[in-house]
């Protein structure tokens, strides 16, 4: 089985070291490089073509969202693990338009980071236990004060499938042909949720899922 090819960014070297040594003590993976700042990490990710790219969010010379936007736009494939010290919707909103697979809080990547690598690189989102709960209080809370209902009820059957199927992650085409559906009709229901959620991006589908609950 291949190894999963690990690019790795923080500006501070003794966190990049540590983080580097957690990586590479789980069996099937490795980090092919390490970056002191956001440029660097683009230009490695562009050199070593990795399977996932761990990026602080803060990092001098181009920061980590500036990076992963062009990572992303770059490389497609890769998936991409943001590190942060902000626990608040904003900076994960930026994140996943950035390209974000996993978004870790840096005080819980020792016990987060091998689940968020294992679980992007399966295709799959990851979030830490502590921003899921935030994003979830703090929409009921919103809910409360708001005193609007759930627009979640109004979602079909199907259209929950495919909420949950597109907020891991995967594309219409892949939604599909898991639900064997064409994909105008993947589409046509993606359109649904979005107009009946208002939401207005894949971003902000998968900052849904969090706050319901439907991913974490």
């Amino acid at each position: 089985m291949k190894p999963t090819r690990i690019v790795l960014a923080d500006d501070h070297t003794v966190v990049r070291k540590g983080l580097r040594l957690l990586l590479e003590s789980y069996p099937g993976f490795q980090v092919v490089a390490d970056a002191a700042d956001g440029r660097q990490a683009v230009a490695l990710a562009e050199e070593h073509r990795p399977d996932v790219v761990v990026l602080d969010v803060a990092m001098p010379i181009l920061n980590g969202i500036e990076a992963a936007r062009q990572i992303s736009a770059r490389l497609p494939r890769v998936a991409i693990v943001f590190l942060s010290m902000h626990a608040d919707e904003a900076y994960v909103l930026k994140a996943l338009k950035a390209g974000a697979n996993a978004y870790l809080l840096k005080d819980s990547a020792e016990h987060d980071l091998i689940d968020a690598v294992k679980a992007v690189g399966e295709g799959k989102a990851f979030f830490s236990p502590a921003i899921s709960k935030m994003l979830v209080e703090d929409y009921m809370r919103q809910m409360r004060e708001r005193k609007v209902e759930d627009s979640y009820e109004l979602l079909t059957t199907r259209e929950r499938e495919i909420l949950q199927l597109l907020a891991e992650g995967k594309s219409n085409k892949e939604a599909a042909t898991l639900l064997n559906l064409s994909l105008y009709t993947v589409e046509t229901h993606r359109g649904n949720i979005l107009q009946k959620l208002n939401l207005h991006s894949t971003a902000e589908l998968i900052l849904y899922a969090i706050r319901k609950g439907v991913i974490r």
